[in-house]
Parts: structure tokens; C-alpha cells; sequence
């Protein structure tokens, strides 16, 4: 018999979630055949073999992550990114460690690692269970009104703004604006890059027909509209407040938070600001102490509070397409915006390439030598030196927003040593693997 651990891998979109899954699976088998991939795992094992295989299909009604098909795109030639996973995903990889010691004429532990691909649409509902329907609603539109995202809110707010103070509980009135509202949301995501995007099931709805009472969408008042806005508000953080227990987020021993915060800097004010809010309450929501006001709020409701997770890691990724010297700062400024204290044991924070499209080399600039990384960009006939400029270790201030500090081109992923079979060069994932699996190890 196997103990399993679950991980929950999550983040904001486009954050390289699938990339990272397929480099954990391919460099953790590698590791078993006796290739040194993961140096700072290495070291946890001091000089014990981990073998590692894919666990067999269980019955279970999770989707396997096809960790076959996106390892053949990054080993192909050219090699392309894995295509983004759509839903709920689990990864299973069967562990069996030598044991230390005393114990070490016993048997290997057993371990079956799941890693639990969890949509970051739902991880940013869960600030909604410390909200009522009408702070929300506030606060929504007033996000809402940035003049940089005008043209595409208009029709959503034309429609909340044309509505009578006393508009009535009409359904097409609310299928309208729900139409609209979700409209809005997936526009958000997709041409203005932001990601704090509320309620995250409209934009990534869990499998089957959707109950008629997620059809809803901010609105300030009290009108009889308000009122049944309000009302299926409520029924949809109750599921919210449901699934912190249930098997699929409420059996986490660690959760991984991932987001790009290199391309929210690049994309401007707004989105960075947008990527900020994001953190910032998933940080904050993920903050579960078992305090005294927790258990008697579970009480009140009948249910046990969710169970403290025991390992959080929030990840910056994409951190080789900058130079060296400015990835203490993508992990400086993550740890601010997150407000995740520096040497913590259950909670840090970490700056990987779990797929690197990029090598360190020095460029001259100016006539002084800087740092710089080298790789293909997409569509490229050959690799180039680039210099991607300046990441803040702190949230940027007026100045940095009114030069272009940071570019970040489209790399392709390297190529792929021995296929694939000598596993994918990576940055950081080896210490963000060690963190995880402390307890494990």
C-alpha cells in the first residue's frame, strides 16, 4: 500500500502550468534512471536512489494529465509548447524511497505524488467567502470603470447603467447581463491580459450544466433584480465554501500558485496592477491558521474548516527569459506582492523556468558588458542574444511606467537533450520540488 501526497498546481492565466507538470513528470523520471536533472532534490536525497514511475490509472473520476503528448511536443523539431490544458487535470507518480538510519534495513517508503492541475479561475473565488453580493458588486464596477479597459466594458456597463433603480427579477434581464458580464470576462482575459477575474467558474466552468443560479453578475442597489442577484451570489460561494472540503482542494498537503509576472510588467499599469489584486487576495485567502474564528464560523455552518495546507509556494515563472542578475528581483517582487515573509517553512516563494528557452550570456551595451540571455524566438531561423532590460524588486512606481524598462520576446523551448530521455532543462524547479517534498524526503 501507498500513503499519496497531493499537490495542487494552480495559477493565473497563461501562467505555465502544463509546462511545468510535464517537467516535473520527465525530469523526475530522469532522476530515477541516475541523471543528475534536479540538483537541489539530489541533495535532500543524500546519496539514496528515488525510483520513480508513472502510477497506473486508478478509479478515479479525475482526467489523467497526458503527460505523453505534451512531452512529444517539447521533444519535437522544432519544439513546440505543450498546449494549454482546459480543465481539471491529476498527474500520479509512484515513489519508493530507501529509508535512513536505523531504519534503513526496512523497507523503501511508498509514496503515490499526485499532482492536482486545479484551473486559477477557482483559486480567485476564494476571496469571495469573506464578501457580501453588494461590496462586491461595488467593487467590481468600480474596477471596471479604468480607463485603459473603457471600450471593452462598455456594452456590459452601458447595460448595468441603463437598467431602472427598481429593475425587476426578470430572467431576461439576468440572462442579458450575465451574457454580457461573461462576455466581458473572457475579453479581459484574452486581449487585456488581466486575470483577477470574478467569479472564476463563468470563465472555467467545472464538467456538466451549469445550475440556473450561477447566471448572475454585479449590481449595486436594492432592487428586486439586486435581491435575486444577491441570492444566487450566495448559493455560488456556498459551492465555493463546499469545495475547500471536498476531495478535489480540501485533501491538499501543498499548493503551487503560479503566475507570469514578467509578462504582466511588459503588458503595462493596468495589467500589472490587475496580476498585484490577484496575488495579493489568493495570498491572502490561502492565509488558513486554524484560528478560533474559523472553527466557530464551521461551526455555525456544521461543517469542519478547511484544512491548513501544509506547503504554499507562489511562482514567478518564465524567469530565464531575463538575465541572471534580475531574477533576485522577480522573487524579491513577488515575495511583496504576496507579502510571503522571507525563510518561512510552510510558505515561500520562488522565481523557476520549468522549461528553459533561453541560455546566460554577457552582451555589450553601450560599450560596457551586461548580462543577457540567448535563445530562438518563435519563427526565428537561429537563436539570438537578447537583452530583456530591468524587472523591479518592488511594485514599479510612476517612473517605470512611463519607459519601456522590459520586452520580453516569444522564445521557443530548447531543444530537447537525447529526445527528451536525458529530461528538460530547467531553472529553479529543482529548489521549488525540494521545498515541496521536505516532508516526503
Amino acid at each position: 500500500m501507498r500513503s499519496t501526497v497531493r499537490i495542487g498546481i494552480t495559477g493565473l492565466a497563461r501562467s505555465g502550468k502544463t509546462a511545468l507538470l510535464t517537467s516535473v513528470a520527465a525530469n523526475l523520471l530522469v532522476l530515477s534512471a541516475g541523471r543528475p536533472t534536479l540538483p537541489a532534490l539530489s541533495e535532500q536525497l543524500r546519496g539514496r536512489r528515488l525510483q520513480v514511475s508513472v502510477a497506473p490509472a486508478a478509479a478515479s473520476a479525475i482526467p489523467r494529465f497526458d503527460f505523453a503528448s505534451h512531452m512529444a511536443a517539447l521533444a519535437a523539431d522544432p519544439p513546440r509548447w505543450p498546449a494549454r490544458t482546459m480543465a481539471v487535470s491529476l498527474l500520479a507518480l509512484d515513489l519508493d524511497l530507501p529509508r535512513e538510519g536505523l531504519l534503513a534495513p526496512f523497507a523503501a517508503q511508498r509514496r503515490r505524488l499526485e499532482f492536482l492541475d486545479y484551473p486559477g479561475e477557482w483559486l480567485l473565488d476564494l476571496p469571495l467567502l469573506s464578501q457580501d453580493f453588494a461590496d462586491w458588486s461595488e467593487a467590481t464596477l468600480r474596477r471596471l470603470e479604468a480607463a485603459e479597459i473603457a471600450e471593452i466594458a462598455r456594452p456590459f456597463m452601458a447595460f448595468v447603467r441603463g437598467l431602472p433603480a427598481g429593475a425587476k427579477a426578470d430572467e431576461a434581464l439576468t440572462a442579458t447581463g450575465h451574457r454580457l458580464y461573461t462576455d466581458l470576462l473572457r475579453r479581459l482575459r484574452d486581449e487585456a491580459g488581466w486575470a483577477f477575474l470574478q467569479p472564476g467558474r463563468f470563465l472555467m466552468p467545472p464538467p456538466g450544466a451549469p445550475p440556473p443560479w450561477t447566471e448572475f453578475f454585479p449590481l449595486p442597489g436594492r432592487s428586486p433584480l439586486a435581491t435575486l442577484m444577491q441570492s444566487r451570489f450566495n448559493a455560488y460561494v456556498e459551492t465555493v465554501r463546499h469545495d475547500l472540503m471536498s476531495p478535489m482542494f480540501g485533501d491538499l498537503d501543498g499548493l503551487v500558485v503560479l503566475t507570469d509576472l514578467l509578462s504582466a510588467l511588459n503588458q503595462g499599469q493596468s495589467a500589472f496592477a490587475d496580476a498585484q489584486a490577484a496575488l495579493a487576495a489568493a495570498a491572502d485567502a490561502l492565509r488558513w491558521d486554524g484560528s478560533w474564528t474559523e472553527w466557530l464560523a464551521a461551526f455555525a455552518r456544521l461543517q469542519l474548516p478547511p484544512r491548513s495546507i501544509g506547503r504554499v509556494a507562489f511562482v514567478a515563472t518564465k524567469a530565464d527569459h531575463i538575465a541572471t542578475r534580475q531574477r533576485t528581483n522577480l522573487a524579491a517582487l513577488m515575495r511583496r506582492v504576496t507579502r510571503i515573509p522571507d525563510g518561512g517553512a510552510t510558505s515561500a516563494v520562488f522565481s523557476v523556468a520549468a522549461v528553459r528557452c533561453t541560455e546566460d550570456v554577457v552582451e555589450t551595451l553601450a560599450g560596457r558588458p551586461v548580462s543577457a540571455v540567448r535563445g530562438r524566438i518563435i519563427g526565428e531561423p537561429r537563436p539570438a542574444r537578447f537583452y530583456p532590460g530591468e524587472v523591479p524588486d518592488h511594485p514599479p512606481d510612476a517612473a517605470f511606467w512611463q519607459h519601456r524598462f522590459l520586452a520580453l520576446p516569444d522564445f521557443e523551448p530548447m531543444r530537447l537533450p537525447d529526445a527528451g530521455r536525458g529530461g528538460i532543462p530547467q531553472l529553479g524547479l529543482d529548489s521549488l520540488l525540494a521545498f515541496l517534498l521536505t516532508d516526503v524526503l
